[in-house]
């Protein structure tokens, strides 16, 4: 488009995107982990009348389901007045964004201070994670199936933690490292206590917080070994910029797609083709395991689907699949000037310009991508000018510079028609991420239209 978003909106354009911008940073507050992240998205859904899909016995158009697997991955579905058969219009994002785990026998004490050894999860600059204000989510399970719920550093007068580093005075070394090995994976262990458990000879400082982890949560040591904890920024989502047109968060990669879609789901009520929004695990580290979008959740929830609709075989859960169309909803690397070099400004996204719709993810020679047809492009882009959905197309950056992925290629597999479209963030991986409020309203209009228009 010719003009940033900002100088075109309406006063009631620009209210409507002023309380989707609010909703979204509580949605982010909300959930800093996939399973706080669905947590959430289950409150809102059954408050928008959806039913868990294994509480129905026959499903009619109209009909709003869910189905969570594992608390980690949900799909929700709103039936419409189609066949089935002839296909669903999908929007799929995931949950998941890089952050610290703690490993399974994380406590030890080292020269008086004890720690949390952590293992890193997704693709980070490992020196980005030193000197923040660190908080604990997750849950820790009993040999008895006793689930504890943690969530430690949001509050104001709850302790945070933190992964220290070297003091400049002393880093000289230090400072002739590549960037890479700055700081090394195994020195990113969050410090966690440094008092010492008055009649404790040995790791007393360690004994202090098994002490208090006791105290707290009725835990002991050896709980740890089957708990997920991981190691988020502490803090809330943030207006940035005077003008207030940015949110600086964790996790909008990808929550600011995984939001959209929900909204645009809850949104939109009657539709002719079945809509369906998929929210995944473990994007960051390739959509494997049972939660990612690797395992067969999706496909047995869908085969759920048409068996409650009293007509499943194994033909038509293939033609249901193969017949969809989808938008892959996940971030763009915004252009940043204070980087130009990495970027083709003539292909990049950019803040205030809309969706951002790829063809193709991947690295170098387009590995690991879909390739949208021209076909399906063309239909988008029809259903967009249709309902005025201001759009780019664009790429990651230049060609071999580098790349990423999406959950894309996988549903692509089934057949269906996908395509990569969402928000443009800068920063994207970092501890704190950046966007364009105008651009998360835009992916929420383009999500709704597509729900609504695609054919």
């Amino acid at each position: 488009m010719d003009k940033n978003l900002w100088e075109v909106y309406t006063d009631e354009q620009l209210s409507k995107l002023n309380s989707l911008n609010e909703d979204y940073k509580k949605f982010l507050d909300a959930g800093k982990t996939e399973r706080e992240c669905v947590t959430e998205i289950i409150r809102q859904a059954e408050r928008g009348g959806y039913r868990e899909l294994s509480s129905v016995q026959r499903l009619n158009p109209g009909d709003k389901v869910y189905a969570a697997w594992m608390g980690k991955s949900i799909a929700l579905f709103n039936i419409g007045e189609n066949d089935l058969e002839q296909g669903m219009n999908i929007l799929g994002a995931h949950v998941d964004s890089p952050r610290m785990d703690l490993k399974q026998n994380p406590l030890y004490e080292e020269s008086g201070f004890a720690y949390f050894d952590t293992h890193y999860y997704g693709g980070i600059k490992k020196y980005q994670w030193v000197t923040l204000p660190l908080a604990i989510h997750g849950i820790i399970v009993k040999k008895d199936g006793t689930k504890v719920e943690i969530s430690i550093g949001e509050k104001e007068e709850e302790p945070v933690f933190v992964v220290t580093d070297l003091l400049i005075h002393l880093s000289g070394k230090q400072m002739e490292k590549k960037a890479a090995t700055v700081v090394e994976g195994e020195n990113l262990d969050i410090l966690i206590g440094s008092k010492p458990l008055a009649g404790e000879e040995k790791d007393a400082a360690a004994a202090q917080i098994l002490k208090l982890l006791k105290e707290a949560y009725d835990i002991e040591k050896e709980d740890l070994m089957s708990a997920e904890l991981e190691v988020v920024p502490a803090g809330k989502a943030r207006d940035c910029g005077l003008d207030r047109s940015m949110i600086m968060a964790y996790g909008q990669d990808d929550r600011v797609c995984a939001y959209t879609s929900l909204a645009a789901m809850l949104e939109v009520d009657h539709v002719e083709r079945t809509s369906c929004c998929i929210l995944v695990d473990k994007e960051e580290i390739g959509s494997v395991g049972a939660t990612g979008m690797h395992s067969r959740f999706f496909e047995n929830a869908v085969a759920d689907l048409i068996d409650k609709m009293g007509c499943f075989s194994e033909l038509k859960l293939r033609h249901v699949m193969a017949n969809s169309a989808m938008i892959s909803s996940d971030v763009g690397a915004a252009y940043d000037p204070m980087y130009a070099d990495a970027y083709d400004k003539k292909s990049s996204s950019f803040f205030g310009n809309g969706l951002v719709i790829k063809k193709h993810t991947g690295a170098r020679g387009k590995n690991g991508s879909n390739d949208a047809n021209a076909e399906y492009i063309a239909k988008l882009r029809k259903v967009f000018d249709d309902n005025e959905v201001a759009f780019q197309m664009t790429e990651m950056g230049k060609i071999d510079v580098g790349g990423g992925g999406t959950i894309a290629y996988i549903l692509a597999q089934f057949g269906m028609e996908v395509i990569d479209g969402g928000v443009a963030v800068l920063s994207m991986h970092a501890p704190w991420e950046v966007a364009s409020k105008a651009d998360v309203y835009e992916a929420y209009r383009g999500y709704c239209a597509f729900l609504k228009a695609m054919r």
